[in-house]
């Protein structure tokens, strides 16, 4: 799992920072999570592969999280896109996307598949070979949903010397990295353990923007591997983030604590602040493994949550 920051900034972009999106590569496959103004832009500054996104997670339905999207299924349709893409969202962006399309003449030739994003409680909206996505409430001014990737258990890691040692025929391997012990044609039993690795660790990433700090959001990422958690204010504007819905870098170090994460990363943060190190200064304090988000930088979740 590689994530990339598209953009950092709350509602009004900088010279540095872009409006919220990110890029997740799990297993060569790429998720777009939010998607503000500028998103395409930053794709290709990153050099990732436009044509390869084909699934996009809209949080909530503030322009700086969605204005993007328009633009870039226009790019889609003019590149002569052909399969489908999945687009999730809460459920009031349906009408809107489609109004859009209409208004600007967009006659795409792909289909859209807009899956709506509801309710109180967790939601898997997404399941395949190597890992699933679950959405969850945020608590913000309007509907909004984070969204936690978590990496399937891969199988065991069969030792290449056992299998010479124990004349394991090709038939049996997929069997045995599932975790079934090798019979001997005597009849002799060798265990599992003595044959295989176990494999590493399955990685997970959680979103949460934008939010106001509230005890149930832990639960919903409990261990996550990298959390990336809105830091809008410092700590001093604790009551102009609670009237606006969202968070200071007190709350989101709060958060990871208690979600025990294994790394924090912060962001959307409000255009005041040119040096924001002192709201990681502020997030560590409670939370030491907390980093800042920087446009443009793409992070090796393994190698970041290492303990």
């Amino acid at each position: 799992m590689k994530l990339t920051i598209l953009g950092s900034s709350s509602a009004l972009p900088t010279s540095e920072r872009f409006p919220s999106a990110h890029v997740l590569n799990a297993h060569e496959r790429l998720f777009l999570i939010d998607c503000g103004e500028g998103t395409q832009m930053q794709l290709r500054k990153a050099r990732l592969r436009i044509g390869k996104i084909s699934h996009i997670f809209i949080t909530h339905l503030h322009g700086d999280h969605v204005f993007g999207l328009y633009g870039l299924i226009s790019t889609f349709s003019l590149m002569g896109r052909e399969h489908t893409l999945y687009v999730y969202a809460p459920e009031r962006f349906r009408e809107m996307l489609t109004s859009h399309l209409k208004d600007f003449d967009i006659n795409v030739k792909f289909p859209i598949d807009f899956i709506p994003l509801t309710g109180n409680d967790p939601i898997r909206i997404y399941d395949d070979k190597y890992l699933t996505v679950t959405s969850f409430p945020l608590k913000h001014r309007v509907d909004a949903y984070g969204f936690l990737f978590r990496e399937k258990p891969a199988d065991r890691n069969i030792i290449r010397e056992a299998i010479d040692k124990y004349h394991i025929p090709t038939v049996r391997i997929p069997a045995i990295k599932k975790g079934e012990d090798f019979v001997s044609e005597d009849g002799t039993v060798i265990k599992n353990e003595e044959i295989t690795r176990p494999p590493a660790e399955p990685l997970s990433y959680a979103y949460c923007s934008d939010t106001s700090y509230f005890r149930r959001l832990a639960g919903f990422v409990r261990g996550v591997s990298l959390l990336y958690h809105e830091a809008t204010f410092d700590k001093s504007l604790s009551e102009l983030a609670r009237v606006t819905g969202h968070s200071t870098s007190v709350d989101a170090a709060r958060t990871a604590k208690e979600a025990q994460a294994k790394a924090l990363i912060i962001g959307h943060f409000s255009a005041r602040y040119k040096d924001i190190s002192f709201l990681v200064a502020e997030a560590s304090e409670i939370f030491p493994r907390t980093i800042a988000a920087v446009d443009g930088e793409t992070y090796d979740i393994a190698e970041i949550s290492k303990s």
